[in-house]
């Protein structure tokens, strides 16, 4: 029998069942999706790839296309399409192509490369570096930076990909101290062009100052970059994600400035190559281990 009181009852479990569940709906943010840069896995055929980066737990990655890497960019219409159909197989995308692309070039086989990439929907790629002569004044160099960044922008935009450009270390380097080339990235918007920051090189570079380059960057950022490294003397040596000089303040910073990805986990502190089986699968461990630590981080 259905008295006032059990009627109550019932309605409340069931209201407090509602809010629970629509809480636990809404709870959490959703999981970071991250690609992995496949440098360290150079040399292993295609199915062997998509079967380690499926031991790791990745669903994407940054595939190099350039010299040495898994296409050449001679080979890029033929063996573009064979690679990103192997890596379908066990569920994996290609987000981002690594080229030695800074310009419009038949050296680079620019257009190509790009038009075959756009055509397998991949939808961004990163770009070579340009590089100083610090024998001469450095404002006319990147004075002559300028048209070539300016046409291969053009380019991609008429493909319909996006020019990514990484900030690294070293004094030879555009962009290794982030102020000269997002004096030059300015010309255009986040959709045109676009950073892959990498926070490492910025520590290297910046030192304390890597807040304010992430900040000055933040709008205009197509990839995050997660490695790591410690100090040896002057000089720096990469190593598992966990035990550097990077840390967590930095996913702390890029949520604070509202960015929720995406990024690309990078395994510096392997060398690439390794087919050996002993070898791959101590890759495929560590790997799986620096996923965990951004995962932690981000979470």
């Amino acid at each position: 029998m259905h008295t006032r009181r059990s009627f109550l009852r019932d309605s409340s479990a069931f209201l407090a069942a509602s809010a629970l569940g629509s809480l636990t709906a809404k709870a959490g943010p959703a999981p970071l999706e991250v690609s992995l840069f496949t440098k360290h896995l150079l040399g292993l055929s295609y199915d062997r790839l998509g079967e380690a980066l499926a031991e790791i737990g990745v669903k994407a990655i940054e595939a190099p296309v350039r010299a040495g890497g898994h296409v050449e960019p001679a080979k890029v219409e033929e063996d573009l399409p064979k690679l990103v159909e192997t890596l379908r197989k066990y569920g994996v995308t290609i987000t981002m192509l690594t080229s030695g692309i800074n310009s419009v070039s038949e050296a680079t086989h620019t257009e190509k490369v790009l038009r075959t990439a756009q055509k397998q929907g991949i939808k961004k790629y990163r770009m070579n570096w340009y590089t100083y002569d610090n024998r001469k004044p450095i404002w006319p160099q990147l004075d002559e930076v300028r048209p070539r960044l300016k046409d291969l922008v053009a380019l991609s935009k008429e493909i319909g990909i996006l020019p990514c450009y990484q900030n690294h270390s070293g004094a030879k380097l555009v962009g290794a101290g982030i102020w000269d080339m997002a004096f030059l990235m300015r010309d255009y918007r986040p959709d045109e062009l676009a950073w892959c920051f990498d926070i490492m090189h910025a520590t290297i570079e910046g030192g304390m100052s890597w807040p304010t380059e992430v900040r000055l960057v933040s709008d205009q950022m197509g990839m995050a970059f997660f490695k790591n490294f410690v100090w040896e003397g002057k000089k720096h040596r990469s190593v598992p994600l966990g035990e550097g000089a990077v840390d967590k303040s930095y996913v702390t910073q890029l949520k604070s400035l509202g960015y929720s990805g995406p990024v690309c986990l990078h395994v510096e502190y392997l060398k690439p190559g390794v087919t050996d089986p002993v070898d791959l699968a101590k890759a495929i461990a560590a790997t799986r281990a620096d996923l965990t630590t951004l995962q932690s981080w981000w979470a």
